[in-house]
């Protein structure tokens, strides 16, 4: 194997097969520049784009919000993965807006060149649900906590980016660069976000077909991608990088384990046959989710019927780990305030503002969700505190 560097091209040869790989930032008018005259000078027999399926249709069609069904993303429990996405993006569109390009442009372009020019395009990035679900799942109760913040606070982060803080971002990806804040509390997150998806990449830029393949990926994975392009992964090896661990039967059980407890107090409770003390039980635990679940909703400037939905549905849903408080208030506040057409048509450029969260009515709706989820268990665990003192 040898190897021709020139700026962020990077050339390898392996068994008389031409790769040309070409490391770009993500918000970069100079990586997409580069990357129309890297496809149309080397004309290579195809062109590998850092994206999956559902990353590659957001970029090549900017209305694709307008097709989305908020009900069902709700009752087919993906709301916590569609917000996970939305902060990721509102991330990158923040940095975006400071550098004047769009996030992702160079993958877009990339991806359009190769279809006008005729060329074989191939979408080598793991499906980014299997990237998040893979690191949610591996990752401890403490690590997800850090990683659940790490994620709301880059959705409401308004920080301005120095100079020099922007000629870095220019010279990665913004993904990895929020990363690398979290890499030392966080390396199986990385190892997940980062090194899986290397190892994936080069494996699928290696098996595309042609005697010569241009790859055009971020900046922060090329050295990774370099290393292992051309070695002899196994089928297991890469199938097993696409697989959702299962649950552990730890965080199978804990869901249920308040509850039982919860109910196992007021059985105690009525068998000893005080009826104030069991009076007072029922109403600390109304009173701790009900009031936290609909503050949370109030938070998310929910519609007042769906603060009531909160209120009513989080002491009940508290004791029914399938079926939680943001389900209910979800799908309350989407059905009294649905999104507008304009909601859908400027979602992407409403997040990229603190403020355009609470604007849009479909953001608004997961707002709604999040807060009253998190409302519901916070009181949980402060109505447990209660109920402990109280028998």
């Amino acid at each position: 194997m040898t190897t021709l560097e020139n700026a962020d091209i990077h050339r390898v040869t392996i068994d008389n097969r031409e790769f040309v790989l070409v490391g770009t930032a993500h918000i970069s008018q100079e990586s997409v520049d580069t990357v129309n005259v890297v496809i149309r000078e080397e004309n290579p027999d195809t062109v590998c784009v850092e994206l999956d399926e559902q990353r590659h249709r957001a970029l090549s069609n900017p209305r694709h919000w307008e097709s989305l069904n908020l009900i069902q993303v709700l009752k087919q429990g993906q709301a916590p993965f569609l917000l996970a996405n939305l902060a990721l993006a509102s991330f990158q569109k923040r940095m975006g807006l400071q550098t004047g390009v769009k996030p992702g442009a160079e993958l877009a372009a990339a991806a359009a060149t190769a279809q006008e020019l005729g060329k074989d395009l191939k979408l080598v990035d793991r499906e980014i649900r299997t990237t998040l679900l893979r690191a949610w799942r591996k990752a401890g109760l403490w690590k997800k906590m850090t990683l659940l913040s790490t994620l709301l606070a880059s959705m409401f982060d308004s920080q301005e980016l120095n100079e020099e803080e922007l000629t870095k971002l220019r010279q990665t990806d913004t993904l990895t660069a929020m990363l690398d804040e979290m890499a030392d509390v966080l390396p199986t997150v990385k190892t997940i976000l980062v090194d899986e998806r290397d190892t994936f990449m080069a494996h699928s830029i290696f098996k595309s077909p042609g005697e010569k393949v241009v790859a055009i990926v971020g900046a922060a994975h090329m050295p990774g991608i370099l290393k292992k392009l051309g070695q002899d992964f196994s089928t297991e090896e890469i199938d097993e990088l696409s697989v959702i661990p299962a649950k552990t039967s730890f965080s199978k059980v804990v869901p249920w384990l308040i509850p039982a407890i919860v109910i196992a107090l007021f059985v105690a409770g009525f068998m000893t046959g005080n009826t104030e003390q069991l009076a007072d039980a029922a109403i600390a635990w109304v009173l701790a989710n009900g009031v936290l679940s609909a503050l949370g909703a109030l938070i998310a400037l929910g519609h007042p019927l769906t603060i009531l939905a909160a209120f009513i549905a989080a002491p009940i849903t508290s004791l029914n780990p399938t079926i939680g408080a943001g389900f209910v208030t979800g799908l309350v506040q989407a059905f009294i305030a649905p999104p507008q057409v304009k909601d859908m048509e400027h979602v992407a450029e409403d997040i990229s503002a603190i403020s355009g969260w609470w604007k849009n009515r479909l953001t608004r709706v997961l707002l709604v969700f999040l807060f009253s989820s998190l409302g519901s268990a916070i009181g949980t665990m402060v109505a447990f505190g209660w109920l402990k003192d109280l028998f």
